[in-house]
């Protein structure tokens, strides 16, 4: 597979990187921006790369501070399963606690609608509401995250604070974009209370609804981001900085595992490695051209 051409989307958001490595920070400006500022941004990254004419070697990452090596993700128990029930294992007729799923629909709004109302463990007992999706159900990529937080709690939508500003800019410095060709979701469609990990008991209760996702999406590639989606999706219990820097798969998508961006603000010395992993997703989308799909 021949290595990913630059998109000027690139040589943008490289500039704004740098910038943040050498101030120290990789909060500075995401601290001060909303989320409507966030996508200003992100849209007028796409606009000027748009005007650029030519195309070339991939541009080096911002190298922050020089880091330590990255510590392994603390240790926690892998989910209990990598993968939903099939139909035909999903019979039943409820969906409250313990109980199988029916059928479920192939359409994405009946399914959001199901997902919507379910009280299969115990998160629907302190949830605000459902984080189902946010993005394109046609997308190219799907981005697939572990949680909802606080906000996406308060608003219905995954990622939306500092974290989902961040992944809008990663998102955008390959070119691609929520809005036309990312779908976004999570591993457990409810917030966890106080941000705790998910229990393996959670995973497994909303596995049917991510695996039904992924089959009506059918996205050209996805983009595991944190250990949960990574564990699950890769059917694994090896940590996460393990297993990313190559391409898995998924019942034949091809899947690529990088750090989660909340852990990215913690972290400076890993957006190194999350950029090559988005070259690396970078390759198979235009390998994904190349063969005309």
């Amino acid at each position: 597979m021949t290595g990913p051409a630059r998109s000027p989307v690139l040589d943008h958001l490289a500039r704004w990187l740098r910038q943040r490595g050498e101030l120290g920070s990789p909060q500075f400006v995401l601290e001060t921006m909303d989320e409507a500022e966030a996508r200003a941004l992100v849209a007028r990254v796409l606009e000027e790369g748009a005007l650029e004419k030519g195309r070339g070697g991939v541009a080096a990452p911002p190298v922050p501070r020089t880091p330590e090596p990255a510590p392994a993700p603390p240790s926690r128990p892998p989910p209990t399963t990598s993968r939903a029930p099939s139909a035909e294992e999903d019979s039943g007729s409820g969906a409250g606690p313990g109980e199988p799923l029916p059928q479920l629909p192939s359409d994405h709004e009946e399914l959001r609608t199901l997902c919507l109302d379910c009280t299969r463990c115990g998160l629907s007992e302190t949830r605000t509401q459902v984080v189902f999706h946010d993005g394109n159900p046609g997308a190219r990529l799907m981005v697939v995250g572990e949680g909802p937080g606080a906000n996406e709690d308060r608003t219905g939508r995954p990622f939306v604070g500092r974290a989902g500003r961040y992944l809008d800019l990663l998102l955008a410095s390959v070119g691609l974009t929520r809005e036309e060709s990312v779908y976004i979701c999570n591993v457990v469609k409810c917030r966890p209370p106080g941000n705790r990990n998910p229990r393996p008991e959670e995973i497994e209760a909303c596995a049917p609804y991510l695996r039904q996702q992924i089959a009506i999406v059918q996205p050209e590639a996805i983009l595991a981001v944190g250990t949960f989606s990574a564990q699950l999706l890769t059917d694994s219990s090896i940590p996460l900085g393990r297993l990313r820097g190559e391409i898995h798969a998924w019942e034949g998508i091809p899947l690529v595992v990088t750090y989660h961006p909340a852990a990215l603000l913690r972290n400076s010395g890993w957006v190194q490695p999350t950029w090559e992993d988005l070259q690396l997703l970078r390759q198979i989308l235009d390998g994904s051209d190349s063969h005309g799909h």
